[in-house]
């Protein structure tokens, strides 16, 4: 580990640089276990302010207690013509160089999940186990065409409209947050980078992106987790994506927006990173310290002893496919400081599974 990302780290305090090879990161907690965060859409890529830690990574706190957390952004100076496998080369660099090597935990939000895609299939020895937050093997044609129209904004220098339409977006379903799109832009209008490149070379390499193909080439355990009323991506997107990927699981919560957060998100993601590998757990059928994993292909219904610790189903429990799923028919992402206004669940219902797979529904309010 170079110098500059070494003297940040006394203490186990939250810190911030930048590795070698100039990927930005932020760094959180202290515990045993290493977990690396590939970030969302930045429009600008440099480490998080305290402000934007605080409010924009607050998702993944319930993770410090056990891990050590590296939040990691796209480098800055990308390149006209970057990909988003690019992107994950360079990340691959600085954790064989400077976190210690892998396997470890990765979990890829929005854009970050994209490139988290490519990461997974082409460096399959760094990654223990795969969180893909809120993201898919590509993104809805409305998406991408929101996506370029924010990059062309970005290039005129319009910032206040760009902001305004992630914002916007996100907010659509909220009335209070419609309300605050507009004097929330010119606040962060305010603090625009100077150079818009590395946010229109990320747009136009996520604007291709389309992994579908590929996804059979990640090996490692997968939880694909989102929200059902996510602006940027379609359900079908989410489960097609876990589909793909041999060793692959959903989780949908209805209702929720971008990206998917809250207490429920947070336990099932602990929980998936918690559980032995399967080296260690041959029985599939049970969880971490023996506990029933919950339902498996094949298998229906809503049990009691379902959720965590055996007891009662909560009154709203997300739409759950639990891996690995085998069909018979066989946006903009907002990242850092924009995704602090996560969208709250709300009421929408879930839909049907892929035939065959195992649903776990709301229960009646």
């Amino acid at each position: 580990m170079n110098g500059r990302a070494q003297a940040t780290m006394t203490g186990g305090r939250p810190s911030a640089g930048i590795l070698r090879g100039g990927v930005p990161f932020n760094r959180l907690g202290s515990g045993p276990h290493t977990v690396v965060v590939f970030q969302g859409l930045l429009f600008e890529n440099k480490p998080l302010a305290r402000l934007d830690v605080l409010l924009a990574l607050r998702m993944y706190r319930f993770l410090e207690r056990r891990h050590t957390i590296w939040v990691l952004t796209r480098r800055r100076g990308l390149a006209p013509g970057t990909s988003l496998a690019d992107m994950a080369d360079d990340y691959a660099v600085a954790i064989r160089d400077e976190l210690g090597g892998g396997p470890v935990d990765v979990i890829g939000v929005s854009t970050g999940g994209s490139i988290a895609q490519h990461f997974a299939a082409d460096h399959p020895d760094l990654v223990r186990r795969l969180v893909i937050h809120s993201s898919a093997h590509t993104l809805t044609p409305e998406s991408r065409a929101l996506q370029m129209e924010l990059a062309h904004l970005a290039a005129e220098g319009r910032w206040r409209e760009a902001y305004s339409l992630i914002i916007g977006t996100m907010a659509a379903r909220h009335r209070f947050l419609r309300v605050a799109t507009r004097p929330f832009g010119w606040l962060m209008a305010w603090s625009a980078p100077d150079d818009p490149s590395d946010l229109i070379v990320t747009v136009e390499a996520e604007d291709v992106h389309a992994f579908r193909e590929r996804l059979g080439e990640i090996r490692a355990p997968t939880l694909v987790v989102a929200g059902t009323a996510d602006p940027f991506y379609t359900e079908a997107l989410f489960r097609e994506t876990a589909e793909g990927i041999p060793d692959g699981r959903l989780i949908l919560y209805p209702g929720m927006g971008h990206p998917a957060t809250g207490k429920r998100f947070a336990r099932d993601v602990l929980d998936f990173l918690d559980e032995p590998d399967p080296a260690a757990a041959p029985d599939k059928r049970h969880g971490p310290n023996g506990r029933a994993a919950g339902p498996t292909h094949g298998q229906r219904g809503r049990g009691r002893g379902g959720g965590r610790g055996g007891g009662a189903t909560p009154r709203r429990q997300p739409t759950r496919v639990q891996a690995p799923l085998r069909s018979a028919s066989g946006g903009v992402s907002p990242g850092a400081s924009v995704s602090l206004l996560a969208l709250p669940p709300g009421t929408a219902p879930a839909a049907a599974g892929p035939a065959g797979a195992a649903v776990r529904r709301p229960s009646p309010s």
